[in-house]
């Protein structure tokens, strides 16, 4: 039977996020002239559209669909994120320069957004043919055997950190590259060095990059002050940065986040989404929420993932076939792993990624992508008694 808990709480997250596009969106609105419900309308079509995706690919066989979808999910959004870069501008949007979305009648894809479910998919597939029987190794024979992986990994952080200059979801993928392969039974030796390698590359994209410089400055500039608090002076000294620049995205979520309280200022009556706070209902939508609900709607927004994570987990954990084990893995690291990511960069407690928020950022492609991802977790679900 289909964990039709799973399909509510995500349900529950899809209707939020509707009525936070049209609350959250008013500056916006104003600004560029866009009618009343326009962020309204659109979020609303793309809720519907990711519900029935998960509905429609539930009440699939998982025997007979599970490996065609996700090997198809891969293979055409790859291609789709390389020929991006050879479209003309009329069928693609730039972002600073960066192609991230194509172009269709009345919609923008994101291709990334369904590229990660694919590629957690394959990296599911894969880890399932190639470990299942590998005896435990050193730490350089486990590099060599999941070298061919690095070098798919790295063409992935070309195509993404690179060519759409998107560094938030290649650290997305890469934990979630690093955290299936333990649990893909490799050692935990091998999942620190990745990790490490991971942080090395991360700092090298970030000085090369002066926006990335900036918005890691910006960040210090608001927390060196706490956090140089914890060390011996003459050390805090050398760490202060002067002159930084001026965190405002940063200051303003921390506001709204106060302003809010435990209870909220009660839906629509948030006052930092008034052109204090740009883009509200997309990456902020966490900020936005805890000024008009509170703290207590934080909190509630927590426990519903935390409990779609918990179920995906418990599928993994009684499936008995290891692509379907991993794969469900992969889906509850990308879920978890996008939703810390932006509530710790709203909060201050690390620089903003411009991650969506599962199911509730404002965004047609993320909606639809994880729909697809969690239709996949309900399908493989009805295999398990």
């Amino acid at each position: 039977m289909v964990d039709r808990t799973i399909f509510i709480l995500a349900s529950i997250l899809i209707t939020i996020s509707i009525i936070c596009s049209y609350s959250f969106s008013t500056y916006t609105v104003l600004l560029y002239g866009y009618d009343e419900f326009h962020f309204l309308i659109r979020q609303l079509i793309s809720g519907i559209g990711a519900i029935l995706l998960m509905w429609g690919i539930s009440s699939l066989d998982p025997q007979k669909w599970t490996k065609i979808l996700g090997i198809s999910i891969f293979i055409i959004f790859f291609i789709l994120m390389i020929s991006m870069y050879f479209m003309p501008s009329t069928l693609v949007t730039s972002a600073g320069g960066a192609k991230r979305w194509i172009r269709l009648p009345g919609f923008s894809l994101a291709p990334v957004e369904f590229f990660k479910v694919g590629f957690v998919f394959f990296l599911a597939w894969s880890f399932s043919r190639k470990f299942a029987k590998v005896e435990k190794k050193n730490l350089l024979e486990e590099i060599k055997l999941i070298f061919p992986y690095i070098i798919v990994f790295l063409f992935v952080v070309v195509l993404i950190a690179v060519f759409q200059n998107d560094l938030g979801q290649v650290m997305v993928l890469g934990l979630t590259l690093s955290f299936m392969l333990f649990f893909a039974g490799r050692s935990f030796k091998l999942f620190l060095t990745l990790i490490g390698s991971a942080l090395i590359i991360f700092i090298l994209f970030i000085f090369t990059s002066p926006h990335r410089i900036n918005r890691i400055l910006s960040w210090w500039a608001n927390a060196q002050n706490y956090i140089l608090n914890f060390l011996p002076q003459t050390i805090a000294e050398k760490l202060r940065v002067e002159d930084a620049p001026e965190p405002y995205q940063i200051t303003h979520s921390l506001n709204a986040i106060h302003h809010g309280g435990i209870f909220g200022t009660g839906l629509a009556e948030g006052k930092l989404k008034l052109g204090f706070l740009s883009e509200v209902h997309t990456d902020f939508v966490l900020a936005g929420i805890a000024e008009e609900f509170g703290y207590i709607g934080i909190f509630t927004i927590t426990i519903i993932i935390a409990l779609i994570i918990h179920r995906i987990f418990k599928i993994a954990n009684r499936s008995k076939d290891h692509l379907d084990y991993l794969f469900c893995i992969g889906v509850a690291l990308l879920l978890g792993f996008s939703f810390l990511i932006n509530a710790y960069g709203i909060s201050g407690l690390t620089p903003i990624k411009g991650i969506a928020v599962p199911f509730l950022s404002y965004g047609g492609s993320a909606m639809l992508a994880n729909g697809v991802a969690l239709g996949m977790v309900l399908m493989i679900s009805k295999k398990i008694k």
